[in-house]
């Protein structure tokens, strides 16, 4: 609306949007475990997915240029194989959006979700940074191995700091001129050094404290970030047309990644669920429209066809995750599909043994609730909690407790509570 009005992006917002960005991927490196990465189902679907999906689009847009429209007379198969690159992404901004308003972000599907992401992210930096024609200095390899023997003295700092606003600037500091400088004065990409830098904060236990005093920041300028998607032009009707054509294409993209999930032998939910979160086209499409556009290999038309299908991709996915409980129920009931025999090892049936009742929820509240029902039931105690650190240090002081997450109806769904348990806390 308004670009319609006459209003132009100017370089403020541009700086906003940029920075807004960075901030939402330095708030998902606070978060990041990357022993994630390394899993099959997110280095393995991940690059499968790019793979196929690069090869279906570029196929889809070579089909679209034999239907006589304008814009894609000018395609080339390079140009297409370009474009198809683009459009095999998912939106960070999109899933992280959805899964913090669920309150899903430590879900097993939201970290496999997450985890494929940040593999496409590595994707698109490698990409950027080859295809702006800048080498790496010979620095960045310093840089990278230096990072990790600094964070013993970051993690001394963090705790000096306190719960306030220095500690607040102090990790601004760290994400900004640290990783967002110090890896461009190396050559590299800056939004990887935020990723990067929050990644080597993860495992502070004033991450996910710090995370949340990012969230209302990183929201005000990621904004600017879509205020600058709404601006970079107006459509044609041959514009529209290819738009509608990407986003009737846009369901075998889905299918794909459920088809690579539940080869990994995820429960139907699972990859259901994750599939719906990333049922989406990226924000990293606008930028490699608008690199080709600045570098004369498409012109500014191809910018305002990504931006649009970006749109309208999140208007298609909004209720697909707003209702993929109900989705996922009636598929079950209408279709009854049948899970894998052998499931993949985080996604089986959770067993409660003896347990008669569930303490759920281990903080200090959760912890004086289970001593003081021991002695009543020795032995028949279950503890759950979600935070994976907390569970191994309770076992090791030899209290009975499992990785679960109360708020997720997965984790009702996969365990089985039978006549024996009286009391669930």
């Amino acid at each position: 609306m308004l670009n319609a009005m006459g209003y132009e992006s100017n370089a403020t917002l541009e700086t906003v949007a940029n920075l807004g960005v960075t901030l939402l991927l330095f708030s998902i490196g606070l978060k990041l475990d990357i022993k994630t990465l390394l899993k099959k189902e997110v280095w393995g679907a991940a690059s499968g997915h790019i793979i196929l999906s690069t090869f279906f689009f570029t196929l889809v847009l070579l089909a679209v240029k034999t239907l006589g429209f304008r814009l894609a007379m000018e395609l080339e198969w390079r140009q297409a194989m370009l474009l198809g690159f683009a459009l095999s992404f998912s939106s960070t901004v999109f899933a992280v959006k959805v899964l913090e308003e669920r309150s899903d972000m430590s879900t097993l599907y939201g970290r496999i979700a997450i985890g494929v992401l940040v593999m496409q992210d590595l994707f698109a930096v490698a990409f950027l940074s080859i295809s702006t024609g800048k080498v790496p200095s010979p620095w960045a390899i310093g840089l990278l191995l230096l990072l990790p023997l600094l964070r013993p003295l970051f993690f001394k700092i963090l705790e000096r700091t306190g719960h306030g606003e220095l500690q607040i600037l102090f990790a601004m500091f760290l994400a900004l001129v640290v990783g967002v400088n110090g890896f461009q004065l190396v050559g590299l990409k800056g939004d990887l050094g935020a990723l990067v830098i929050g990644m080597l904060l993860a495992p502070h236990y004033h991450a996910s404290s710090l995370a949340k005093s990012f969230f209302n920041m990183k929201e005000l300028f990621l904004v600017a970030f879509f205020l600058s998607v709404g601006l970079k032009g107006l459509p044609s009707l041959s514009t529209l047309g290819i738009v509608a054509i990407l986003l009737l294409a846009m369901p075998i993209k889905s299918l794909l990644y459920y088809v690579f999930f539940n080869h990994c032998k995820l429960r139907i939910r699972t990859s259901l669920l994750a599939t719906f979160t990333l049922s989406n086209y990226s924000e990293f499409g606008l930028i490699v429209a608008a690199l080709a556009a600045n570098q004369g290999l498409l012109s500014n038309d191809w910018v305002v066809v990504a931006s649009i299908v970006l749109a309208l991709s999140f208007v298609v996915s909004a209720p697909l995750n707003s209702h993929n409980e109900n989705i996922y129920r009636k598929i079950m009931t209408r279709f009854q599909p049948k899970e894998h025999a052998l499931l993949h090892p985080d996604d089986q049936p959770i067993e409660l043994g003896d347990a008669k009742v569930l303490v759920v929820g281990m903080g200090r509240i959760g912890q004086g609730a289970y001593m003081e029902l021991e002695n009543d039931y020795p032995g028949k105690l279950l503890g759950v909690e979600s935070d994976e650190k907390k569970v191994l240090l309770l076992q090791n002081l030899q209290l009975n407790v499992i990785e679960g997450d109360g708020a997720d109806s997965d984790f009702w769904d996969k365990i089985s509570i039978s006549e024996q348990v009286e009391y669930i806390f």
